[in-house]
């Protein structure tokens, strides 16, 4: 083989090396470059999927109830002025039965009593109670279910000595109604009534009868200013508290109150000193 024969192999044979090393290094840098790309695209994917943390996990029971009350207490009261049924029983009811207004049944249904179908010509659904997938009724809104429940005490001859007691003898028709069957649990008229004085439920009660807990004797009207209210007849303590935009307890706090009894003309303090 002669010299220049020698030097042209030679020169091949580097170039075919070459280029097999840029064909490796161009490999590894895809690869590279294709692991990367997977690791960002699953780091964007992980962050989509993320949910967001449920404000009301951590609400308490207790302002549950309180919202409860607020959602539903016009309703309730306007079914008692209606059918006489009252308004302490129906919300302390629904607290207990919908759990608040938070129950799957409720979710779902809209039905915050927990009455089943028996002769419903509605829409239905199914829910586990005392047996497996039992049969509950559905409505479109919570004011059909509050209706519905007036209805369904009013119209059945079993629970008529309801409506024998007082409308504001909320411990009588709560053991009224576990008696006339509506719920198996003895505790149940102990259930209710716990939620009506708690809550002070049976002041929606006094608000119907318009008698509240409002004084006859009328005190001499001293004169008010922007931060005061003079009581008128038919007021309670929830009314005002719910004209002012406040909480019954922050009223008594302003006007050192140690009980729910106010008076005609009688002055009170609806922002603090």
């Amino acid at each position: 083989m002669n010299i220049k024969k020698f030097l042209l192999l030679f020169c091949v044979s580097a170039v075919v090396v070459a280029c097999g090393g840029n064909k490796k290094a161009t490999s590894s840098t895809r690869k590279k470059e294709s692991v990367s790309s997977r690791k960002r695209i699953h780091r964007e994917e992980t962050k989509i999927t993320v949910k967001e943390p449920n404000p009301l996990a951590n609400v308490s029971y207790k302002q549950k109830i309180q919202n409860y009350i607020y959602e539903y207490a016009e309703i309730a009261k306007s079914e008692m002025a209606t059918y006489g049924i009252p308004a302490s029983i129906t919300l302390a009811q629904g607290i207990l039965e919908s759990g608040a207004g938070y129950g799957k049944l409720t979710s779902k249904a809209k039905n915050h009593f927990g009455i089943k179908c028996h002769d419903w010509t509605g829409e239905k659904v199914y829910h586990d109670d005392d047996r497996s997938q039992e049969c509950f009724r559905k409505y479109d809104k919570a004011s059909e279910s509050f209706r519905d429940h007036s209805l369904f005490l009013k119209n059945r001859k079993r629970y008529a000595k309801l409506f024998t007691y007082k409308p504001n003898d909320y411990k009588s028709w709560a053991r009224g109604l576990r008696a006339a069957g509506y719920a198996t649990d003895r505790k149940y008229p102990d259930k209710l009534i716990s939620i009506i004085e708690r809550y002070q439920l049976y002041m929606f009660d006094a608000e119907v009868l318009g008698g509240g807990q409002v004084a006859e004797q009328t005190p001499k009207t001293p004169a008010k200013t922007d931060d005061q209210y003079v009581v008128k007849k038919g007021d309670t303590l929830y009314s005002i508290s719910k004209r002012y935009n406040m909480k019954v307890d922050d009223l008594k706090a302003y006007n050192d109150l140690k009980n729910n009894a106010i008076a005609i003309g009688q002055i009170l303090r609806v922002k603090p000193n």
